[in-house]
């Protein structure tokens, strides 16, 4: 339909919109000439995840996105709400460090790689002239090492803004989209937290987390400038008022500081009402108190020091140490939460009382190892940076110090975990071979003694086993996250143990050591600059490519659904946007018109379709039929996000709703059963699994070989036309009344239809159906 050049649009902007083809624009006033067709419109939200060029930016915000997703996976809880909130508290301090962590890359890399090192060093500076100004040699007012590393703060300060204004832009943007009234949402949640009226309106979290990274990151670059300057001073025989003015100064970083980290432990969202309350003078003044830090801190570390000149590395290396140790500690305490949640059940409840459906990831920890997985990312991200820069400043001289030690030792354990890596894809490469031989077996019992096609038959059964790779996404994860944790811990006890690089510390060991350091350092420092410049290429061709730009669209289909309550520095939630657009649209319908409709979502359109269901009335809830089809609701979000997608939730959406059915495919790598019944006398929901390909051979109909579809193409299986069919039989004989609007004030953004002479009602079997489409959707 949307391919269709008669097809126009209804409502909405470029950004996301519901059409309808022309014919049936103002089928509300024309029920006659329907004849009680059903009019199809669709809800097509692509450009909010996959738009114009700028959105490939946000792959650097990747691990922002991901400590995000960590706050969402946390497991069902029964009546342990202060555990509930010390997990989200745990997520937010993670989602901090990183922030710290990034700000911190960026002072490495302005204040100590090219101010502190390069500039004071002659022979860089004579290979990057650009630096010329800054060097001791010049004599120019800015060759002191305090007014270099006063001037290069310029490039962290900027960075922490950027990503303000960004976070600030794409809130006004995205997530400003007010919910219905108080008296148009839904009532008591009887699905869990998505059913509740604030979830998809979280300003006041976010404008208070933004206030908090903002200031963090700006007294990060603070502590960077004048950290040195107060270090030179409390030499014995140093000047006393800079001396005392920079202990002042620390306190109050400290003070500042503290404030930020107190800020980010408040309670959370406020999911049972909108938040539509925003602590103004928090969200002002807080930033504006840590920006005023950061210009004392440029003027007292500006302030002239004739004997001091910059040596070795910049002062403050402990940092990354203490931001690693942190971090380590913090998924620790995640885990922990994670089981006492996991392993919490009332009293009286049995496995056999709801639906059954896959278990948590990894027993409820996939929250602290996507925690786990978004702290490596921001580690390998900031040593990629690190060490590019270094290599490009120093070239091969060695004349530099060159990064933090800890950052080399962190890059030395790079090979060790692509290793494990490899290990695993080989076991899961033969678990895949062995599956596929079984399920050759399997097609040939389908064909019912008809002639079989062997290498068909093969790509069949092949293409059946690949799809249930999707499945073992948790153990992937599990591995590359314990795997992390260990060595991340093994490097971090190195490089403070040791004081020196993995190469330097294994000087005088044996031959076969030496050579074991040396190769995992060279190797480790190649892969973190190749992957960061592949980042970086994958980034620009997305920015120029829009088919690269839909891939990626398909990784933030996922990773930006959930609202951003642990990071407020993360990709922009669509949902905010696509989901109250949805349910506007169905209340306002169904409101004006008396009708009921058809809700259908393809992949995460059924995920879009599932979270509007839940945000509707319970009385227009009841006059809403489902259609999903290759649909992640119980296999992917079931899985990883328990608390909100789990079996529970998704049963009492069954029972609110007119009826569900739900279509899969075995070789759907994505969609799978929604409500899956032990014994066959579970919800009716799951459609047995469609014929995929639908012809496998030759026939008169069928002359070409049918293509295998996979996750697309589900509308063109009958089984879609007959199940969409059976859903509007059994809607119709109940539909109430038309019931026009005149003078409908509570009914916001749609004009009731016209009443007056010569107008007509929408018939009683008159039923819309809802189209969700991304179609770039995952």
């Amino acid at each position: 339909m949307l391919d269709d050049g008669r097809t126009v649009r209804v409502t909405g902007d470029d950004t996301a919109a519901v059409y309808r083809r022309a014919a049936d624009a103002d089928a509300e006033t024309r029920p006659r000439a329907h004849d009680g067709r059903p009019v199809p419109e669709a809800y097509v939200w692509c450009n909010l995840t996959s738009g114009d060029g700028s959105r490939a930016l946000w792959l650097l915000l990747l691990p922002f996105m991901v400590v995000n997703l960590a706050h969402w996976m946390r497991p069902a809880a029964h009546r342990r709400p202060r555990t509930v909130r010390l997990y989200g508290l745990l997520v937010r301090l993670a989602g901090l460090t990183l922030t710290v962590l990034l700000v911190a890359a960026a002072c490495e890399v302005a204040l100590d790689l090219a101010a502190w090192q390069c500039a004071g060093t002659r022979a860089c500076t004579s290979r990057h002239s650009w630096l010329g100004f800054l060097a001791p040699a010049s004599g120019g007012w800015w060759s002191e090492p305090g007014r270099r590393l006063a001037l290069a703060a310029l490039v962290p300060a900027a960075l922490t803004g950027l990503l303000c204004y960004l976070s600030h832009r794409t809130w006004s943007a995205y997530e400003s989209q007010q919910p219905p009234a108080p008296g148009d949402g839904p009532g008591e949640p009887g699905g869990g937290a998505l059913a509740r009226p604030g979830f998809w309106y979280g300003r006041r979290l976010v404008a208070r987390l933004r206030a908090a990274h903002t200031a963090a990151g700006l007294l990060t670059v603070a502590a960077a400038v004048a950290t040195p300057a107060a270090h030179f001073d409390r030499r014995p025989g140093g000047p006393a008022a800079l001396d005392a003015l920079g202990w002042l100064l620390h306190a109050a970083l400290l003070t500042t500081g503290a404030a930020a980290v107190a800020v980010v432990c408040r309670r959370g969202r406020s999911e049972h009402r909108p938040d539509r309350r925003l602590d103004r003078r928090l969200a002002r003044w807080l930033p504006l108190g840590a920006l005023l830090l950061l210009l004392l801190a440029v003027l007292y570390a500006g302030w002239s020091r004739p004997a001091w000149t910059s040596t070795g590395r910049l002062p403050g290396d402990a940092s990354f140490g203490a931001l690693s140790l942190t971090q380590g500690l913090l998924v620790v305490a995640l885990a922990a939460t994670a089981r006492t949640l996991h392993r919490s059940r009332p009293a009286g409840h049995s496995p056999t009382d709801t639906p059954p459906g896959p278990r948590a990831a990894l027993h409820g920890q996939g929250g602290p190892a996507v925690a786990m997985l978004a702290c490596a990312l921001g580690g390998v991200m900031s040593g990629g940076v690190a060490q590019r820069v270094a290599d490009w400043l120093d070239g091969t001289g060695g004349r530099l110090p060159g990064p933090p030690v800890l950052l080399t030792w962190q890059a030395s354990v790079i090979p060790v975990v692509l290793l494990l890596l490899l290990t695993l894809a080989a076991r899961l490469a033969v678990r895949t071979w062995r599956l596929a031989r079984t399920e050759r077996a399997r097609v040939l019992r389908d064909l019912a003694g008809r002639p079989a096609d062997r290498e068909r038959t093969r790509r069949i059964a092949r293409t059946r086993a690949m799809a249930t790779l999707t499945d073992e996404a948790p153990l992937a994860v599990g591995v590359v996250s314990a795997a992390t944790l260990a060595l991340g811990t093994a490097a971090l006890i190195g490089a403070l143990g040791t004081g020196r690089t993995p190469v330097q510390a294994a000087g005088g060991a044996h031959p076969a050591v030496q050579g074991a350091a040396q190769t995992a350092q060279a190797l480790g420092s190649w892969l973190v600059g190749l992957g960061f410049v592949l980042f970086v290429t994958w980034g620009r061709r997305a920015y120029k490519d829009a088919s690269a730009r839909r891939t990626i669209g398909i990784l933030w289909d996922v990773g930006t659904f959930w609202p951003r309550a642990a990071h407020p520095f993360a990709p922009p939630c669509y949902a905010e946007r696509a989901v109250p657009d949805l349910t506007w649209r169905m209340a306002t319908w169904t409101r004006a018109t008396g009708g009921r409709l058809v809700l259908s979502g393809h992949s995460q359109g059924s995920v879009l379709a599932a979270a509007a269901a839940w945000q509707l009335t319970p009385a227009v809830r009841a006059r809403v039929a489902l259609l999903t089809y290759g649909s992640p609701l119980t296999r992917l979000y079931g899985r990883w996000f328990p608390a909100h997608f789990g079996p529970d939730a998704l049963a009492a959406l069954h029972r609110d709703v007119d009826c569900w059915r739900n279509l899969y495919r075995l070789t759907d790598p994505i969609g799978g059963p929604v409500l899956p019944s032990r014994d066959g006398t579970g919800p009716d929901v799951d459609r047995a699994p469609l014929k995929d390909p639908l012809v496998y051979g030759r026939t008169a109909r069928h002359p070409l070989p049918a293509p295998i579809l996979g996750h697309s193409d589900y509308q063109a299986d009958p089984a879609f036309a007959e199940e969409r069919r059976r859903l509007l039989a059994r809607l119709r004989p109940d539909l109430p009344a038309p019931r026009p609007a005149p003078g409908d004030a509570a009914d916001p953004g749609s004009a009731p239809p016209d009443t007056g002479p010569g107008s007509e009602a929408p018939p009683p079997d008159t039923t819309g159906t809802q189209g969700s489409s991304g179609r770039s959707s995952a």
